[in-house]
């Protein structure tokens, strides 16, 4: 995982025993003289590191992105050029895609999507968001210094009608690539809608997602477009009680979200229809996980609601942890691990 100090200047990353919870590796991958600013709701050390096979990647978006051997921890690459002001702090994870790290950057000054090769650490392509903010004041400067203009999403690759596309949802517009190029196919405007920080689903031949801050709202998108495309595939969209930070759950025939207020919904993925939408309390910034029975809503509070996934509203089960949630839960075999403002905990049946 990685960490941070309160004020941004070390990045580390660290390896704790997953049975044991002893802190195994720790080690600072980057000191940074100046950091950027960091928003109370997020640190410097938010986007979530992947594992594949023995190599593991970690970003602390532009301020530094690094591959470590899983075995023998041992830095293989370490990247500290890219350009990018998160003005908030960063949030988007990387992805995978083959021999591919792709990386996520909105920011107020720059916003664009890279790939890495995952082996070196070497840029293969990089292309900029083409959506026109409209945003500029008479000083030719953008309004409230690009607040507008970033984001924290993190990207997501679907296979639909025999192609592959690579989703990534930005300020102001949601856009599908080329993975292995980076070739814009499509475009969805959405100007009201900024900051979006929630990672896109895919099923039933519509991409689910949504917009962002601002009075955001839940879209259901056909993802065979061609150029920009808010006018002819949005098949559905929804209003209320749509989650700002929280990412959302596809479930068989629906989609199930927390709203950063605490009202929880179940919606029909084909129609937009919501089949119920409850106030469960608290505020909400980590996102919701499922085991495909069950839904774990965990809360700033540190409460965690335990609903079934059914298109019927029932709470199974309430649980309470010191610290609150900020951070997504993560699964380890039979046990979650939770990592509150406080503590990292490992929650498991005993045996």
């Amino acid at each position: 995982m990685t960490t941070a100090d309160e004020k941004g200047h070390k990045l580390t990353a660290l390896a704790v025993d997953a049975g044991s919870g002893e802190i195994v590796f720790e080690k600072q991958l980057f000191h940074i003289e100046k950091p950027q600013y960091a928003h109370k709701f997020n640190t410097y050390a938010s986007p979530t590191p992947i594992i594949e096979g023995d190599r593991v990647y970690l970003t602390w978006g532009s301020p530094g992105t690094a591959c470590l051997d899983a075995n023998t921890k041992k830095v293989l690459w370490k990247r500290d050029d890219f350009e990018c002001d998160h003005f908030r702090g960063s949030g988007s994870s990387p992805i995978i895609h083959g021999n591919l790290l792709i990386l996520t950057f909105d920011g107020a000054d720059l916003q664009y999507m890279a790939a890495l090769d995952k082996r070196t650490g070497k840029t293969v392509w990089r292309t900029e968001r083409s959506v026109d903010f409209q945003d500029l004041g008479a000083d030719g400067k953008p309004f409230r210094d690009g607040d507008m203009r970033k984001g924290y999403s993190t990207p997501l690759v679907i296979r639909h009608s025999g192609k592959t596309q690579l989703i990534s949802i930005g300020a102001m517009a949601c856009y599908a690539y080329e993975p292995e190029t980076g070739k814009e196919l499509w475009r969805i405007t959405e100007r009201a809608h900024h900051s979006a920080s929630t990672r896109p689903v895919y099923g039933h031949g519509l991409l689910f997602y949504p917009t962002g801050f601002a009075k955001g709202q839940l879209l259901a998108v056909d993802p065979g477009a061609k150029g920009e495309a808010a006018d002819t595939h949005i098949k559905w969209r929804l209003k209320r009680s749509v989650s700002n930070k929280p990412s959302i759950l596809l479930i068989g025939d629906h989609v199930y979200m927390i709203a950063d207020g605490g009202v929880a919904s179940c919606v029909e993925a084909r129609t937009g229809k919501v089949a119920w939408s409850e106030r469960v309390g608290g505020n909400y910034s980590a996102s919701p996980i499922t085991d495909g029975k069950r839904i774990f809503f965990l809360s700033e509070e540190g409460k965690t609601t335990v609903v079934a996934a059914k298109p019927e509203f029932k709470v199974l089960a309430t649980n309470q942890l010191d610290g609150g949630f900020m951070a997504s839960p993560a699964v380890h075999r039979d046990a979650l691990i939770l990592r509150t403002k406080t503590h990292l905990y490992r929650v498991a049946n005993k045996k």
